[in-house]
């Protein structure tokens, strides 16, 4: 076993693979969009009646044979934000950036443990996560290279565009959704993003093993 230590980035080899922060923080992120999109597409062909145009997506926790399933969902997507978030944070150094990322997690677990029966507990903690899920990809543009800029700026603004659709249309203004409803229009402020999770899992997994970015320090001890 090879030992890799850096301000950025610790590795311990087995057989030839390295799991350092990039690595792990890469295969978080993939692991939580993979895991809540596949439970968005199954918990919506089992609850009875749902409503792929009118419903909201937090419907999925209150119906009996979905809720058990959409609300563990909901939090393990939070948790993994959580730890994914601080070994990225582990990469870049920026301390306002890892706050994004745990606010994002915080509102999807609370969303997840007070479900949309419970009122404006389940709102708040959804609202946090719908706008700081959104602005994490959009601020992590500052901690990424290449093609990841501009999906991370894309991501993010087009999440959080549907976002604002979202509040005149809740706000009486319905004819705004347009022929894509509520469902839609919630869908289009989570999916970009969770899209978003699962390319930069696969950029931060590629970038493992690689020389550290030009503003860390690359001094390495074996």
């Amino acid at each position: 076993m090879t030992t890799i230590e850096s301000h950025d980035r610790q590795a311990a080899t087995f057989y030839g693979i390295a799991y350092d922060n990039e690595r792990l923080a890469g295969g978080l992120f993939a692991l939580l969009a993979a895991q809540f999109m596949t439970v968005i597409m199954l918990a919506s062909a089992m609850a009875p009646g749902y409503d792929f145009n009118g419903a909201a997506i937090s419907d999925l926790g209150v119906i009996d044979e979905t809720a058990l399933l959409f609300n563990a969902s909901l939090v393990a997507a939070g948790l993994l934000n959580v730890v994914g978030g601080y070994l990225f944070y582990r990469t870049h150094g920026k301390r306002w950036l890892l706050g994004l990322f745990v606010l994002a997690g915080v509102g999807a677990a609370g969303a997840g443990l007070f479900p949309l029966d419970t009122g404006g507990v389940h709102s708040l903690f959804a609202l946090v996560a719908f706008v700081c899920f959104n602005l994490q990809a959009l601020a992590s543009l500052t901690a990424v290279d290449g093609v990841m800029k501009p999906l991370s700026a894309l991501a993010g603004v087009v999440g959080l565009a549907f976002l604002v659709v979202m509040a005149i249309g809740d706000g009486g203004n319905a004819a705004i959704f347009g022929p894509i409803g509520h469902n839609g229009t919630e869908r289009m402020i989570v999916y970009p993003v969770m899209f978003w999770l699962l390319i930069l899992g696969g950029y931060l997994m590629g970038q493992s093993g690689r020389p550290t970015r030009s503003d860390a320090p690359t001094s390495l001890r074996r």
